[in-house]
């Protein structure tokens, strides 16, 4: 096991280190914000500890710029700041617990191994992209070309799923089980129906068509190479 320490106080983070390595885990250090970051895009660390009050590059700032680089590493931070609305402010930035100090060092080990039992973060997807195509799920909001398209919520949903599975045919069957949850066959042309509209607000106008038809078969939503 080991970790990253950021922490530009030399005595504070030497004690830290000594402590980790007196209980079985090595730990790195970095002293600055700067050295921090660069440490932990290029190492394998299984928790990362950082101060929050440092120069230049603080740890807030270093949560964010990781949590945003896609890094689900487990992150504890220091503080000195002992306010509700401070560390409230570092969770939802990504930091994954919270320690204020002064601290004792067998209350930070044991909150240490305890953001390391938990499951790791998946990485959940919120936005599609297809070519100039773009639906985010977050603002429920359809774009192609910088365009807005006002999309009904079925034709959300259908184009929803057409993206998930770019480049894949699906079938009818398909769509009529993951968009309108039906597992019969409800005879009509509903699908086909939602589709041409779907198309006629997607591809219309636009240079390319993202939407084809695969006959016989069913649907596929795809750029040219």
């Amino acid at each position: 096991m080991k970790l990253l320490i950021i922490e530009d106080d030399k005595q504070n983070a030497d004690y830290l280190r000594r402590g980790f390595s007196e209980i079985g885990i090595a730990a790195e250090l970095a002293a600055s914000g700067e050295d921090g970051l660069f440490q932990a895009a290029g190492g394998e660390f299984d928790a990362i500890i950082v101060d929050r009050m440092l120069p230049k590059v603080d740890g807030l700032t270093i949560v964010k710029t990781l949590r945003a680089a896609g890094n689900t590493t487990p992150i504890l931070m220091l503080t000195a700041v002992s306010g509700i609305d401070d560390r409230v402010e570092g969770l939802r930035a990504g930091a994954d617990d919270y320690l204020v100090k002064p601290f004792a060092f067998a209350e930070l080990a044991a909150r240490v191994s305890a953001i390391l039992r938990r499951p790791p973060i998946s990485t959940v997807v919120t936005a599609y992209r297809v070519d100039d195509l773009q639906l985010d799920l977050l603002t429920r909001e359809v774009r192609r070309g910088g365009r807005r398209i006002d999309l009904q919520p079925q034709e959300f949903k259908l184009l929803e799923y057409l993206m998930r599975n770019e480049g894949r045919v699906v079938t009818r069957t398909m769509l009529l089980e993951k968009v309108w949850d039906f597992h019969f066959e409800p005879q009509t042309t509903l699908v086909e129906t939602h589709m041409s509209r779907l198309r006629s607000k997607v591809d219309r106008g636009f240079g390319q068509e993202l939407i084809r038809t695969v006959r016989g078969v069913g649907y596929c939503l795809r750029a040219d190479a």
